[in-house]
């Protein structure tokens, strides 16, 4: 079973993204979703020969959930900044975020996270691999969104990976 689904959550992923996307649910694209789940796997095993140390599967669950939260959430205080304040009151910003986080997928899955938020979006990091580099759309208290990111997801990816 190993050698046919190599990475399963990447395939489980996969074959719920197709269903997404095409948005019904019939043989055809059932077929399909099924082919893209053992077929890209298989494709990039050797080069993701190390699978990341997921420790807390509820835990990435409930993280899903959280970030898709602060996705509703985020749209709303964006279209409240967009349509309702000034522009000479926006306080756009750059910040750069220290992190603790070792492993690269989690390093990865932070900076996705920031970037899917409305309202951020990581930019960079640094060459050492442990600052991004984040722009606000609005951020009159950028102590608050640093500890926000750092709390609220960074802690939660360093009990699911590390």
């Amino acid at each position: 079973m190993r050698r046919l689904f190599p990475h399963p959550l990447l395939s489980l992923l996969l074959f719920a993204t197709w269903i997404l996307l095409v948005n019904q649910v019939k043989i055809g694209s059932l077929v399909m979703a099924l082919i893209l789940a053992i077929v890209i796997p298989l494709l990039t095993a050797p080069y993701w020969p190390n699978r990341p140390p997921l420790r807390n599967v509820p835990g990435f669950a409930a993280y899903v959930l959280l970030v898709m939260w602060d996705i509703v959430l985020a749209n709303i205080q964006v279209a409240r900044i967009v349509l309702f304040m000034r522009n000479e009151n926006i306080r756009s910003r750059w910040l750069a975020i220290p992190i603790d986080l070792k492993t690269p997928e989690a390093i990865t899955i932070l900076a996705g996270t920031i970037t899917m938020t409305p309202g951020t979006v990581t930019s960079d990091m640094s060459s050492c691999g442990r600052v991004l580099l984040i722009h606000a759309l609005h951020a009159p208290d950028p102590d608050s969104i640093i500890n926000d990111i750092k709390t609220r997801y960074e802690a939660r990816l360093k009990r699911i990976f590390e």
